[in-house]
């Protein structure tokens, strides 16, 4: 058996021993990092922001020039080339001249060099890249693509049919849609391929190619603009609120206001800010409110809405009306801020009256005369477009006023006394006649009239009124649930013509009415007067009577009579008058 050498562990009071090599291993190792440090820096130092060695940009050799030497390269190689035309022929087409310049086409020399790997860094890969990574690349061009597509719009003129876009029109309160046309064209994105090409290669000419070519608005941008505006838009109105005042726009109203036009391939709605503003101003007034009223169309009465006094923003009322176009049925109602007045008679109010129908009308003629055309016109005028709310009573000479000459009246004969004398307003018992037979037939309430004191025979005997002012009125009420349109018009006379007058009333329909007249009776003889004063007009007189007339009700639509009203009438003879002092009486004879 062998013996066994046993070494002794050291004790901890007793230090190892360094072997002698350690220290020279540590040594050499710090000496490489340094070799190499050294060497990675002059690799950097070398490098910079040099373009890699080998680089070539569109055939344009860069390799080992700093960043701004590049730049600079890049832009006197190509920088003159801008200018410098470009044949450009259209297969098929015409043949023009191009510069680049004029499309936009430029390149970004900065962005160019820096893709070529001019940077200044210290990773290794940069480093390895500088060395041994140059390729070849082509440059960054940039290209105003509206300008190149309108010139090849130019270039595109004579190859048949070119594409159309769809359009929708709005007309007469109706969608109307232009369809899209497929069509030919030069390809935008070949085009520019083969100018940016011919550009960097320094090339003279270049062939460009037609293919089909559809619209930029197509069936689907066609369909989604009806879809999502045009439809909802024309379906049914909208109505603005103004405090207590509805404005209501319809379709055929504000269509001229409204269009689609092209935008990034599709249709984008457009509101015309002024013409939806003119609309409102005209439903509505800048000053004082306006009442509703009513005027007959084709000859039925129509509501003429209120205007309320308003002052808004026109951009609130357009925002709101943008809005409310889109908007379903049911919710095209928007409030738009304002300062409002309301009118006192609103256009709630009007309709509520219940003035749908005519439910009289009464005529009558007279002889020719000036002074009548303008009495009996300018009281008409005044008369015409009254309204009688229920329970209302109308008053000729509250309407009509002073007949005056600052009132549109002249001088014409009138009764004075039972005789004919000249004053203002001679005529208007003319229109007071006309207006209470059109009431007579109308069913309303008598209220006051007074025939006159002789029988004039253009007249329906016990059924005429004479009025005078301002003793003599024609009093009336409206005693029905309904409002009634008074509509007076004139027909001047003339030399050889009978003038015409005519009242016609607005209302509900509630009575039939028939008249009947009794025989004349109790006749009188006219007496002869003399007379000496300045305005003596003589007349030759006739007979005065009496008469009855009685007015029939039946509730409309039915036979039987409801109720009967009488008028008695009393005529005065009317004497002949005489201008001069009587004859001298033979003295009785003597016997």
């Amino acid at each position: 058996m062998q013996g066994v050498t046993m070494l002794e562990a050291p004790t901890a009071d007793q230090p190892k021993r360094e072997r002698p090599g350690g220290k020279i291993v540590v040594l050499v190792i710090v000496l490489l990092v340094l070799l190499v440090a050294g060497g990675y820096a002059a690799a950097h130092q070398v490098a910079g922001d040099k373009v890699p060695l080998g680089t070539t940009v569109s055939g344009v050799d860069l390799g080992g020039m700093s960043r701004d030497e590049a730049i600079a390269e890049l832009e006197e190689t190509f920088g003159a080339r801008a200018a410098e035309p470009i044949q450009v022929e259209v297969r098929g087409g015409r043949s023009d001249e191009v510069r680049p310049e004029e499309i936009g086409l430029a390149i970004d020399y900065a962005t160019t060099v820096d893709a070529a790997g001019a940077e200044d860094s210290w990773s290794p890969a940069r480093q390895w890249d500088y060395f041994t990574g140059g390729d070849d690349i082509d440059a960054i061009v940039d290209v105003d693509e509206t300008l190149l597509s309108d010139r090849l719009v130019e270039l595109s003129e004579g190859l048949g049919v070119p594409p159309k876009d769809g359009k929708i029109r709005f007309e007469d309160g109706q969608v109307d849609v232009v369809e899209p046309v497929p069509g030919e064209a030069v390809d935008t994105d070949a085009a520019r391929d083969a100018i940016t090409e011919a550009f960097l290669g320094d090339e003279d000419s270049v062939e460009l190619t037609v293919t089909d070519a559809e619209p930029d608005i197509d069936d689907s941008d066609i369909q989604e603009a009806l879809d999502g505006f045009a439809n909802p838009a024309m379906a049914s109105g909208v109505t603005l609120v103004f405090g207590d005042s509805d404005v209501r726009l319809q379709p055929r109203q504000y269509a001229k206001a409204l269009s689609m036009v092209p935008e990034d391939g599709e249709l984008v709605p457009k509101v015309d800010a002024r013409k939806v503003t003119r609309l409102v101003k005209g439903a509505t007034s800048t000053g004082e409110p306006v009442d509703a009223t009513f005027k007959l169309v084709d000859g039925k009465p129509k509501v003429v809405p209120a205007k309320p006094g308003v002052e808004f923003v026109p951009a609130d009322v357009v925002a709101v009306f943008t809005d409310l176009l889109a908007a379903p049925d049911g919710e095209r109602t928007g409030e738009v801020e304002a300062t409002v007045r309301e009118a006192d008679f609103t256009t709630q109010e009007a309709r509520a009256l219940g003035i749908k129908r005519k439910v009289s009308e009464f005529t009558t003629y007279f002889p020719h005369a000036d002074y009548r055309n303008t009495n009996i016109g300018r009281a008409a005028e005044l008369i015409d477009g009254t309204v009688l709310e229920p329970g209302e009573t109308f008053s000729l000479n509250d309407t009509v006023g002073e007949r005056t000459a600052e009132n549109g009246f002249t001088i014409g004969y009138t009764i004075q006394g039972g005789i004919l004398k000249l004053d203002y307003g001679g005529g208007v018992s003319q229109m007071a006649t006309t207006t209470f037979n059109a009431m007579f037939f109308a069913g309303l309430e008598d209220v006051e009239h007074k025939p006159h004191s002789f029988y004039i025979d253009r007249y329906p005997e016990g059924r005429e009124a004479t009025v005078a002012w301002p003793s003599l009125d024609l009093k009336f009420r409206n005693d029905t649930e309904y409002g009634v349109l008074i509509h007076a018009t004139v027909t001047p006379s003339t030399y050889s013509t009978q003038g015409v007058v005519t009242v016609q009333m607005f209302s509900t329909k509630v009575w039939d009415i028939e008249s009947r007249t009794s025989e004349r009776y109790n006749y009188r003889a006219p007496a002869t007067r003399h007379l000496t004063t300045p305005d003596c007009e003589p007349n030759t007189g006739w007979s005065g009577f009496d008469v009855d007339v009685t007015r029939v009700f039946r509730v409309h639509g039915e036979d039987e009579i409801d109720h009967t009203e009488e008028f008695h009438t009393e005529y005065t003879a009317a004497d002949t008058v005489v201008c001069g002092p009587p004859p001298k009486q033979d003295p009785p004879a003597e016997d």
